[in-house]
């Protein structure tokens, strides 16, 4: 696994959608932040450029149809250079299906950026599944655009406690680094379900068996640990924690609302969690109303 990037491209993938094209413009804004070129890559599968299905669809000659494809790379590539007319910036039509393609680009990349949604009819329902598999798959992180891009605003994090979600941390420093803004990390907890069979309400068993007050305190220990180290890497960044007694998609859906970019660690908990987003990260993927981040763990590689 490559794990030495230095000059890896900002990866962002076209589809001719609108939703491919403000993803062009957040890739070009990520690279230019990043000093890192920008390479443009549609994978080249005639449905997804909006061609009818039929006879008439497929007697149009391959040639006809590259060409089109490559009008939506020369327009996306135009839009980057909208955007920061110094950025290095190239474009590929690649052969093969979206997922397998852009997987591919994920093993030199630094970031790959997608939309989360594409065209209409079938061509939406290949890429909006591609994006949920990227985000479980592919060997860089992922940002998906979603919400409204913004400029102002904190870096949000999930902080659930676990080993696995020090590297989405530190990807979160780095980018609140970056942006010279805060970081705001969100740990949720809620007390313990009553036990199989018991007809009590919380209310009823909570005073008997927890102490609210030694529960909240050991959140609040397991939050203070998980930034720690990070917060010394990064002295530069004011952190907010954030302890929440709510359900973790919910709160980070809620506190994406104010941030300029919204990171979640990728991993579920089950034995096909290197195949599979968390159910949290799904629910954050699917719901999110700004940029999200989604980082895999990959063991030895630098979160910064």
């Amino acid at each position: 696994m490559m794990t030495d990037r230095s000059g890896a491209p900002v990866v962002v993938g076209v589809d001719g959608s609108p939703s491919a094209l403000d993803a062009v413009r957040v890739a070009a804004r990520e690279a230019a932040l990043r000093h890192r070129p920008l390479r443009v890559v549609h994978a080249f599968l005639w449905p997804l450029l909006g061609t009818p299905l039929g006879p008439v669809a497929a007697a149009l000659p391959d040639e006809e149809l590259r060409t089109e494809a490559g009008k939506l790379i020369d327009e996306a590539v135009d839009e980057a250079r909208k955007v920061d007319a110094d950025l290095a910036v190239t474009g590929g039509l690649v052969d093969g299906p979206p997922v397998a393609v852009l997987l591919r680009e994920s093993r030199s990349a630094a970031l790959l950026v997608l939309g989360h949604r594409g065209l209409g009819g079938f061509a939406e329902l290949l890429v909006g599944s591609a994006a949920v598999q990227l985000s479980a798959r592919a060997d860089c992180p992922v940002l998906v655009v979603r919400g409204e891009p913004r400029a102002d605003g904190p870096v949000v994090v999930g902080v659930d406690g676990s080993a696995l979600s020090g590297e989405a941390i530190g990807f979160a420093f780095a980018e609140a680094a970056r942006r010279g803004t805060d970081l705001v990390a969100v740990h949720t907890w809620l007390y313990p379900a009553p036990p199989v069979g018991r007809r009590e309400s919380y209310g009823d068993i909570l005073p008997l068996v927890y102490d609210p007050q030694e529960l909240r305190a050991e959140e609040e220990r397991v939050l203070a640990e998980a930034v720690a180290g990070w917060a010394e890497r990064y002295p530069e960044v004011t952190v907010r924690q954030k302890l929440v007694a709510a359900a973790p998609a919910r709160a980070l859906v809620e506190e994406s609302t104010d941030a300029q970019l919204t990171v979640v660690g990728a991993h579920g908990r089950g034995s096909l969690s290197g195949l599979l987003l968390g159910s949290v990260s799904h629910a954050v993927l699917h719901h999110a109303r700004s940029p999200l981040a989604i980082v895999r763990h990959h063991k030895g590689r630098d979160a910064g």
